[in-house]
């Protein structure tokens, strides 16, 4: 019995397996690159938005910290919605100056107001102030301070966001 002559190649069918194939691998490598790109960018965006936090929190604790009460400096004026003090606060040269500042809401901004305007947090939604007057287990707080000679002993700041709300505590330097 004699056969025919085989042909060397690939039959039209094995060609279109072959390519149905690649482009079901070259789709799930493009889907899972796209999923490793958007979640090293959204780490990113995470990242910065808790380095801009950290470094507001770190910039209050310091102001509040170093606080200067005093007449000469404007006193300590604080409301529920706003606070305004003299503090000292370091140069790019490393000496200390007195700057004025206010920490309020501005649109949706937590900022800190001074001689320059520094962004502490944004898609702020509330913002409220109280502050300790006396220390001890029945401490109590107030809505107001205004005081040209004193400050409290603490401010306590609740930022309010779509999604949370948090509380600060900033224990005030010295108190006049």
């Amino acid at each position: 019995m004699l056969r025919p002559p085989r042909r060397s190649g690939f039959t039209l069918i094995e060609v279109m397996v072959a390519l149905a194939l690649g482009a079901i691998v070259l789709v799930t490598a493009h889907r899972i690159a796209s999923g490793v790109l958007d979640g090293v960018r959204r780490a990113e965006d995470t990242q910065t938005y808790l380095d801009r936090d950290m470094n507001g929190r770190r910039v209050l604790v310091e102001a509040f910290g170093s606080l200067d009460v005093g007449p000469e400096n404007g006193g300590f004026t604080g409301r529920s919605d706003r606070v305004e003090f003299a503090t000292w606060e370091r140069t790019a040269s490393g000496w200390l100056v007195p700057t004025r500042r206010t920490l309020a809401l501005r649109g949706d901004t937590l900022m800190l107001q001074g001689d320059a305007r520094l962004d502490l947090r944004t898609s702020v939604t509330s913002l409220d102030f109280d502050y300790l007057l006396d220390p001890g287990a029945n401490a109590s707080w107030v809505r107001e301070w205004i005081s040209p000679v004193s400050a409290p002993i603490a401010v306590r700041v609740r930022v309010a966001s779509r999604t949370s709300v948090d509380t600060l505590l900033f224990l005030v330097g010295p108190r006049g």
